[in-house]
């Protein structure tokens, strides 16, 4: 079944953006869009789309607005688009499913349609949603003849290696033949989260996190190593890290 998407923005290229990258999608299907809040509105309630890519910031009433006027059971799984990132936790107080900012990275809308599709048979069936995809329990590794199994719950980050990828766990490093992006769909998103195109961390690791000019961050983890956390995952970053401070408090 297609997963049936609204975009609403009221910047033209903006939206037209977002349909080419639909189009290589094959499991989604436009069903409509629209350029401003009270349209939106109406045609969300019209249409009952699945999901809904939305801006935040539009000339009359926003995104936020738009999304908060729905009555619970009518709103769509919703990724919010914006070139700002002050709205992150008003953004998921909605239930919003991703915050992208503009302009938005190829490999972070694809991210949020992968979001998208694990979400939707839950979504449907008005269940709880699960961690992002069933994680993974171990990694297997080979180390010449022998194959090693590395608990993910002993892994602090990994790192892009090419086609491969890093894992770095109680001082020592492993190389597994998979690419970061599989490997971030398929860890639990309440202990591990993507803090640049080739950085996954556990949340659990980061001790201090120090914002920059260009809204990038440094990060310090526990074991003293210093990673940069790219702007475009900060806003979902944020909010794992407040969650985690409640669910531990």
């Amino acid at each position: 079944m297609n997963i049936r998407v609204v975009i609403v923005d009221d910047e033209p290229l903006a939206r037209l953006a977002v349909k080419l990258r639909l189009a290589r999608r094959g499991s989604f299907a436009l069903v409509g869009e629209f350029g401003d809040g009270e349209s939106a509105h109406a045609g969300i309630l019209a249409l009952r789309p699945d999901l809904v890519f939305i801006d935040v910031e539009m000339p009359g009433k926003t995104g936020l607005e738009v999304l908060a006027a729905l009555p619970p059971a009518q709103r769509p799984m919703a990724i919010l688009l914006t070139a700002y990132d002050s709205f992150a936790l008003q953004a998921f107080d909605l239930a919003a499913l991703d915050y992208l900012l503009k302009p938005v990275d190829d490999e972070r809308l694809d991210e949020a349609l992968d979001r998208a599709q694990q979400a939707f048979p839950y979504r449907a069936q008005g269940r709880t949603l699960p961690p992002a995809a069933p994680a993974l329990r171990s990694f297997s590794v080979r180390v010449g003849a022998r194959t090693v199994l590395v608990p993910v719950a002993q892994v602090e980050r990994i790192e892009a290696d090419g086609d491969y990828a890093t894992l770095h766990a109680n001082g020592k490093t492993w190389l597994v033949r998979e690419r970061l992006h599989n490997l971030a769909i398929q860890l639990d998103a309440r202990q591990f989260h993507r803090v640049h195109r080739s950085t996954i961390v556990r949340l659990d690791m980061i001790a201090e996190l120090r914002s920059l000019t260009n809204r990038d961050a440094l990060l310090r983890l526990h074991d003293g190593s210093v990673l940069r956390a790219s702007r475009t995952y900060m806003p979902a970053l944020a909010e794992a890290l407040q969650h985690l401070d409640k669910t531990s408090a």
